[in-house]
């Protein structure tokens, strides 16, 4: 079979795979169970599953049970060498494991070159690859409004439209490894915009302005924008809990600064992503990785001598 989509994507008919349930995997996970869908997920901490089993999910025991017993699997994880391990380089991996016109749709925020391998594997399968990397934190992965960045076939993309609009909206980009560039050049933007936000944080405060009210008039300017929308509260209350993690800015934006393509003669010149991702990784160095990409504040508040005591800032985090 050329292509999965004569067989249509229904709850009663088609069985999803899920491998990666952090914060966001967890979220998109549920979504589709709410919707109907048969759905078994791979954890590497089992307990890690226990809210999505309540709402009906299966565990396997391994990437290579969640593959061969689905039509189609979702990957949500860390890193690229994440994806690598659990798509490639392991015998009872995703793709060892996933049948003939199965259909692995990575969502990770990974590499466009491995993106592309992995579609090359999968076709070497007589399977199919799609690279969906979204964007929107949690608040859009709970409510089912992430943007969805996809590449790889059109026509597998199309079919595959019926669970991505559980999830959010889908705009197909291109030829597999497009969705990954796509979704480095959304962090270049984000983390600019959160930057941006932070220090006019900082400065209004700095000022003697009450924040609440700045923030209020200026999302109805030109300032205003998603990232306000998402984390100006958030940074004004202390609520890092993390939609994303810091960390993970770090290996985005460094997907877009560092990373030079062999086969591209294209160079790009990026000054504003260098400084937002050298801010992310203050972030890191100061052992606030794991918070959200919101806490980027805190380094904009150390530059200007001004810390919040972190076990209030901790305190939120756990809740």
């Amino acid at each position: 079979m050329d292509t999965p989509y004569p067989k249509p994507i229904t709850p009663t008919q088609t069985r999803i795979g899920w491998i990666g349930i952090g914060v966001m995997g967890s979220a998109m996970a549920s979504r589709l169970l709410s919707a109907g869908y048969s759905v078994t997920v791979y954890a590497r901490t089992p307990s890690k599953a226990s809210q999505l089993q309540s709402q009906g999910a299966h565990l396997a025991n391994s990437p290579f049970d969640v593959a061969k017993t689905s039509d189609l699997v979702f990957t949500m994880l860390g890193h690229p060498a994440d994806v690598r391990q659990i798509v490639l380089d392991n015998e009872n991996g995703l793709l060892a494991g996933l049948n003939p016109g199965g259909v692995m749709v990575d969502t990770t925020s990974s590499h466009p070159a491995l993106a592309r391998e992995i579609f090359a594997a999968a076709r070497e399968k007589n399977c199919w690859s799609v690279d969906a990397p979204v964007s929107g934190g949690d608040i859009g992965a709970r409510e089912g409004k992430l943007a969805i960045l996809a590449g790889g076939d059109g026509g597998v993309v199309k079919w595959l439209s019926p669970l991505f609009d559980v999830m959010g909206r889908v705009t197909y980009v291109g030829n597999a490894g497009c969705g990954q560039s796509c979704k480095i050049a959304n962090q270049i933007t984000v983390g600019a915009n959160l930057v941006g936000l932070s220090e006019g944080l900082v400065f209004a405060e700095k000022a003697g302005l009450d924040v609440r009210q700045w923030l209020e008039a200026a999302r109805e300017g030109a300032a205003g924008s998603m990232v306000m929308e998402l984390f100006g509260e958030r940074m004004i209350g202390r609520d890092f809990r993390p939609g994303g993690f810091a960390e993970y800015m770090v290996k985005d934006l460094g997907m877009g600064v560092d990373v030079v393509e062999p086969e591209s003669d294209k160079v790009v010149v990026l000054p504003g992503a260098a400084l937002s991702k050298q801010l992310f990784s203050g972030m890191v160095a100061n052992g606030n990785g794991k918070l959200g990409t919101q806490g980027l504040i805190t380094v904009i508040e150390r530059i200007n001598s001004k810390t919040h005591d972190r076990c209030h800032n901790m305190a939120r985090v756990r809740r």
